[in-house]
C-alpha cells in the first residue's frame, strides 16, 4: 500500500514550495489576461519565428525585414518574440510599414533584449504562455531559418494544425535550402515508419521569395476572409 504524500518535506526555508508553485499559477493567469487583453483586437496577424543570433547585415536578418515590411503594407500586424535577430527584423519591417508591430518579449540569459521596434510590447516570464499568444492570434506563420526555439515554435504551430486544436492556416517555412534537410527527412524517416501522414507534409509551404510569401498567405484567404469561423473561434477559446 502506497504511503500517503509528505507535503512537509517540500518546506523550503519555512515557505512550503508547493505553497509557492500553488501561488505562480496567477503569475501565469496574469500573463494571459494581459496578453489578451492587447492582442484581441489586433488583426489579421501573421507571427514570424527566426534566429536571435543574427546580425543586421545577414540576409536572412534583410530578408525577413523586406517580408515583415511587404506584410505590415499589405494590412497585418505582425508579431515576433521581441528580441534580436530576425524577431528585431520583423519588428522593424512592421514598424515601417502601415501594421503594427507587436513583441512577445522573455527574459533569457543570454541572447534576448527587447528591440525597439515595437508598437505593442508584452513581456512574458514563462515560455507556455507567451507561445499561446503567438499561435491563438495569429492568420499564419511564417517560420525563417533559426535554432532550437524556432524548431520548437514550427513543432508547435504544425501540431496544433494537424490535430485541429486550432484552424488551418498557412506555415511558410522560408529558404528552401535551410529547411529542405528537415523536409527530406520528414519524407525519408518519419512518413516512411508511419509517424505522420503524406497529407501532414502538406501542412508546410517552402518558399525563396518575399513577395510570393504575402501571395500565399492572400492565395490561403482568397475565398473565406480572415476571421475565424464561430466552430475555430470555439477551438480558439479552448488553445
Amino acid at each position: 500500500m502506497r504511503a500517503p504524500l509528505d507535503t512537509e518535506r517540500l518546506r523550503d526555508g519555512g515557505e512550503s514550495r508547493l505553497t509557492r508553485e500553488a501561488w505562480k499559477i496567477f503569475q501565469i493567469m496574469a500573463e494571459f489576461v494581459r496578453g489578451y487583453e492587447k492582442l484581441a483586437a489586433v488583426e489579421p496577424c501573421v507571427s514570424i519565428f527566426g534566429s536571435a543570433r543574427l546580425p543586421e547585415e545577414h540576409h536572412w536578418y534583410q530578408q525577413t525585414l523586406s517580408i515583415a515590411e511587404k506584410l505590415s503594407n499589405a494590412g497585418f500586424s505582425v508579431i515576433s518574440g521581441g528580441g534580436p535577430g530576425v524577431m528585431e527584423a520583423a519588428n522593424r519591417g512592421a514598424h515601417r510599414g502601415t501594421g503594427y508591430s507587436i513583441g512577445l518579449n522573455i527574459e533569457l540569459p543570454h541572447e534576448q533584449h527587447t528591440n525597439p521596434y515595437q508598437d505593442i510590447s508584452i513581456s512574458f516570464e514563462h515560455f507556455y504562455s507567451r507561445k499561446v499568444m503567438f499561435m491563438k492570434y495569429a492568420a499564419a506563420y511564417v517560420v525563417m531559418p533559426g535554432g532550437f526555439g524556432t524548431l520548437d515554435e514550427l513543432a508547435e504551430c504544425l501540431t496544433l494544425v494537424q490535430t485541429g486544436k486550432t484552424r488551418r492556416m498557412p506555415i511558410i517555412l522560408f529558404d528552401s535550402s535551410f529547411w529542405g534537410g528537415l523536409i527530406d527527412w520528414w519524407k525519408s524517416t518519419m512518413l516512411v515508419h508511419g509517424t505522420i501522414n503524406a497529407a501532414d507534409l502538406d501542412l508546410v509551404t517552402v518558399l525563396d521569395d518575399p513577395d510570393a510569401v504575402v501571395a500565399a498567405i492572400f492565395d490561403h484567404y482568397e475565398k473565406r476572409g480572415f476571421a475565424p469561423s464561430a466552430a475555430e473561434t470555439e477551438a480558439l477559446l479552448n488553445l
